[in-house]
């Protein structure tokens, strides 16, 4: 079967598993996720899990990715900040429904390969750095939608919290261990938080400050998402 036939089935089986945003379901068609994971997975990439990739990371698998975006309801007047960069595929597929993306990896390694493929897809309206991704970047504040791909223990960064623009939304996993954890839509209205509990999930912990004494990357490949996610209530549990 060719990828585009592969693509075609991802993306009917997204629909089918309740990803009914059109402009969403048309960003995942136009990204080739084949381009943000090894080559010796390619034949995959249109399957929905997750892959493994450079620096023992994973690539989410698309229906974490099709509904993470989907709650995040971005349109192409937001300006969006990302945290966890990984591979760049989550950040690319942002590029396609909005304004800006503002993207934070807290390993240099990876954020060296994914910028190589923004390049290499000529995604212009993307803008990654290394940086403490806790702290997220005032100085492009306020963004209009916030998305975070680890789990903070209790609570979203303060920070990321006052970087959200007026009537914003920031997407997160939030618990203190992986049996607890749930993703939830934040609004914000003035400096009142509205707080939405989603889906269940399994994401590694969000942690402070940029990542030490890491080799340069030797080759092209992936970077990744950082955690688990797992779908109950008849969707496909599969790891992030």
């Amino acid at each position: 079967m060719s990828l585009l036939a592969r693509k075609i089935r991802l993306i009917m089986k997204l629909r089918k598993s309740g990803i009914t945003d059109t402009s969403v379901l048309a960003a995942i068609e136009r990204v080739p996720r084949e381009a943000f994971i090894p080559p010796m997975f390619h034949d995959q990439a249109y399957e929905d899990m997750a892959l493994p990739i450079e620096r023992g990371q994973t690539i989410s698998q698309p229906l974490v990715v099709a509904y993470m975006t989907q709650e995040l309801r971005v349109n192409d007047r937001h300006k969006v900040l990302e945290i966890g960069t990984g591979s760049g595929y989550q950040a690319a597929i942002l590029a396609k429904l909005c304004r800006r993306v503002y993207s934070i990896e807290r390993h240099k390694p990876l954020l060296i390969l994914a910028e190589k493929r923004f390049n290499e897809l000529k995604i212009r309206n993307l803008t990654a750095k290394i940086a403490d991704g806790m702290k997220g970047w005032p100085e492009q504040a306020p963004f209009d939608r916030i998305i975070v791909t680890a789990a903070a223990a209790a609570d979203p960064p303060q920070p990321l919290l006052d970087q959200m623009a007026e009537g914003g939304i920031m997407i997160i996993p939030m618990g203190r261990d992986k049996s607890s954890q749930y993703i939830y839509r934040i609004t914000r209205h003035g400096n009142e938080y509205q707080y939405e509990q989603l889906m269940p999930v399994r994401f590694v912990p969000l942690l402070p400050e940029v990542a030490r004494n890491e080799p340069e990357p030797e080759s092209r490949g992936g970077g990744s998402g950082d955690g688990e996610f797992f779908f109950r209530n008849g969707l496909a549990l599969q790891p992030a």
